[in-house]
């Protein structure tokens, strides 16, 4: 199956990117970001981090022909560490694509998808010890309705978390989506979409990563950098904006009057995010939720 990359061309059109500069693919997946990132560059290099080890040799095998391209076994959140130990201290840019990569929902045995049987796993990052299994079979009924309504805006989070206690234990996926199914017969969308997708972000912790990794990104992008990130959900949309809202406005108390306002860390590309193209929709269907938000680093005079 082919990998798509994902807002291919708007992502990293945003990163305007210079010739000799340093740029980051914090989510290298199959390597397509990357790949055009690599493209454009002459003097310049690429770190890609990926914390999947399937999809680290699939990128470096993918992009073995570029002397400018260093791949790191890391989350994201740990760019900052890991640039330091290669002597990086500044970057031009960055693209993060936080969807799965398209191998990891088609390889059955990984566990992200409902649509095939196989033990509950959905950890991104193999030496990981937690795994969805340990959620769904350990976690208290609080705990599960927790992270059903939080992490998966599950409109049946109490019976479905009430059901699994009661079946307990579940082995694979397909015991799960017996459950969702029985609550959710009348849904348009597979009955078990949103439980998968709680389940997979409480089991890799991604939306406390992805609030912890932004201010890192921030504080290691060089002015006139840009932050390129393309969310899938409304849970990381709703991180992303907030990070870009809260740092491209000043916040002047009413009444005070100010006649130079100080400069704001980012300066929004767009104010709306970017969505992909009614060709890219029609070639691939999990473009669908796709958006791509950017913001340029301002100069901050003091």
């Amino acid at each position: 199956m082919k990998h798509y990359s994902v807002l291919l061309k708007e992502s990293i059109d945003a990163l305007n990117l210079k010739k000799n500069g340093i740029y980051v693919d914090a989510t290298l997946g199959g390597g397509g970001h990357s790949e055009a990132i690599l493209l454009a560059l002459s003097g310049g290099h690429l770190y890609g981090f990926d914390q999947d080890q399937y999809a680290l040799a699939t990128a470096k095998e993918r992009l073995s022909k570029f002397n400018n391209f260093t791949a790191v076994e890391s989350n994201f959140e740990f760019i900052e560490e890991e640039l330091q130990k290669r002597g990086i201290t500044e970057i031009d840019g960055v693209v993060m694509d936080l969807g799965m990569s398209s191998f990891q929902i088609d390889d059955a045995s990984r566990g992200f998808s409902y649509m095939q049987n196989a033990k509950l796993d959905m950890r991104m990052n193999q030496s990981q010890t937690k795994t969805a299994y340990d959620i769904v079979n350990y976690a208290s009924f609080e705990e599960l309705v927790y992270i059903f309504e939080v992490y998966g805006e599950e409109d049946f989070a109490r019976p479905i978390a009430k059901k699994i206690i009661e079946l307990r234990p579940l082995e694979t996926t397909f015991d799960l989506v017996k459950i969702t199914d029985m609550y959710k017969y009348k849904s348009k969308s597979h009955s078990a979409k949103q439980v998968f997708q709680a389940l997979r972000i409480a089991t890799n912790d991604e939306l406390g990563v992805l609030e912890r990794t932004l201010p890192k990104l921030l504080k290691i992008l060089k002015p006139g950098g840009v932050l390129s990130i393309i969310t899938f959900h409304s849970l990381e949309d709703r991180i992303v904006k907030h990070f870009f809202k809260t740092n491209s406005e000043v916040h002047v108390p009413k009444g005070i009057p100010m006649l130079n306002l100080p400069t704001p860390p980012l300066r929004l590309i767009s104010k709306k995010p970017i969505l992909p193209s009614e060709q890219e929709l029609a070639e691939n269907s999990r473009s669908n939720s796709a958006k791509l938000r950017a913001a340029i680093k301002n100069e901050v005079k003091s």
